[in-house]
């Protein structure tokens, strides 16, 4: 089994990040984000309050785990969502995310 994925991640200004990502520390994508310094607000701190962690899947939207109720009602009050639109906070990173494509949203 694989201890850690790469994912790719566009920023607001269109720059590309690959960010190595350990899986056995149980870390959510906000978190690998932060951790890499990306510019994710994530006000709230991972706890689903904010919406500030919004990014769109741009591909590999297979591997991720359905959204839950909590995450498409803040979802659901912004202005800039799309079909892919997820909360990096509430995407824990697996072995079947290796490869995945994402853009952090404009807040």
């Amino acid at each position: 089994m694989k201890d850690e994925i790469t994912i790719t991640v566009t920023d607001q200004t269109g720059i590309q990040h690959t960010l190595i990502c350990p899986l056995e520390m149980g870390l959510t994508l906000k978190d690998i984000c932060k951790a890499y310094e990306l510019p994710m607000e994530a006000m709230c701190g991972g706890m689903a309050m904010c919406a500030t962690c919004h990014c769109y899947i741009l591909n590999g939207t297979a591997s991720l785990s359905e959204k839950n109720d909590v995450e498409d009602a803040l979802l659901s009050e912004l202005f800039t969502t799309k079909e892919s639109s997820r909360l990096a906070c509430q995407i824990y990173l697996t072995a079947q995310m290796d490869g995945l494509s994402i853009e952090i949203a404009a807040n």
